[in-house]
């Protein structure tokens, strides 16, 4: 077992953490002691400072991959639209793909 393994804890749900969080508040009220939450975890243990993310990671990949896409929908408009004298809707268009893959492949 390594030494990092020893002081890590399982990661816990918001869920989790509030409910520890209110049982603590609840002990802290019935014996008549302000407990800090900066020091005492539920457990009774040191506490570092738990993090609860509030966009997950699986809704910023989300987001990323759609930004992406945006960008690339926007650069092609721009760049064909507008650098190109080309319409922005053309871009649209499957013909206007056609033709750009044409001229690559020199057909």
């Amino acid at each position: 077992m390594s030494v990092n393994n020893l002081n890590q804890q399982q990661a816990r749900t918001r869920e989790e953490y509030k409910k520890a969080k209110h049982d603590t508040e609840k002990k802290s009220k019935d014996a008549k002691k302000p407990v800090k939450e900066d020091t005492v975890d539920a457990e009774g243990g040191k506490n570092k400072r738990i993090r609860i993310r509030l966009i997950p990671i699986w809704l910023r990949l989300l987001i990323l991959v759609v930004l992406i896409f945006v960008s690339l929908v926007a650069g092609t408009a721009v760049g064909y639209g507008m650098l190109g004298d080309g319409k922005v809707a053309d871009v649209f268009k499957s013909s206007t793909w056609t033709h750009i893959r044409d001229l690559v492949e020199k057909k």
